[in-house]
């Protein structure tokens, strides 16, 4: 799934009104999953000069790059976290670590070759799943169609839940960000 639309779900599973440490914790533990990939590429195109092509191509699937992935969207250590935190009662810390289970489980079944080592340390395996959320070639408009719309409705469920004016912005700017490649493509595609 595309990150704005982790933050949506994220944010409609486990925040809760009048309560701003669980509307963080959800917005970055919904994050959490995808930043080392943001950093390393981010640092390797505009500081390392590197082209998108290799970084995408070559560095993305480099065991070292692999690695830190399969730490970051490791099933076995956000559930320990999440363990904790209920454990411990925390609100804010099982909006973080929940959302971030979320972020995986949701991602779990549309990562066809780039999927991530989900239950390391325990192992290496990597579920690829027939299903991409991103390759046309393997459903990714009917998975993206679905993702918009699911994405819609718990924009209006964040809608009603919350009166605070940043809330409400902060999900439409997710949203705007979860649409605007459409209208991008759109708009590339048309004759004018």
């Amino acid at each position: 799934m595309n990150t704005p639309a982790h933050l949506i779900f994220g944010l409609a599973a486990f925040s809760k009104k009048h309560q701003m440490e669980t509307i963080f914790g959800a917005l970055i533990g919904a994050m959490l999953p995808d930043v080392s990939l943001y950093l390393m590429a981010g640092v390797s195109i505009f500081l390392l000069d590197i082209s998108p092509q290799i970084v995408f191509r070559d560095l993305y699937f480099s065991p070292q790059w692999q690695q830190v992935f399969a730490v970051d969207n490791s099933f076995i250590l956000w559930g320990i976290g999440f363990a904790f935190a209920l454990w411990g009662r925390v609100p804010w810390a099982i909006a973080l670590t929940g959302a971030a289970l979320l972020h995986i489980a949701l991602d779990f079944p549309l990562h066809m070759e780039d999927a991530r080592a989900h239950f390391w340390p325990l192992t290496d395996w990597k579920f690829i799943s027939p299903v991409s959320y991103w390759d046309n070639n393997h459903h990714g408009a009917l998975i993206g169609g679905i993702e918009m719309a699911l994405c819609a409705a718990m924009a209006i469920i964040l809608w009603r839940r919350f009166t605070e004016i940043w809330v409400r912005a902060s999900v439409a700017v997710l949203m705007t960000l979860e649409l605007a490649p459409v209208f991008f493509w759109a708009f590339m595609m048309t004759d004018l």
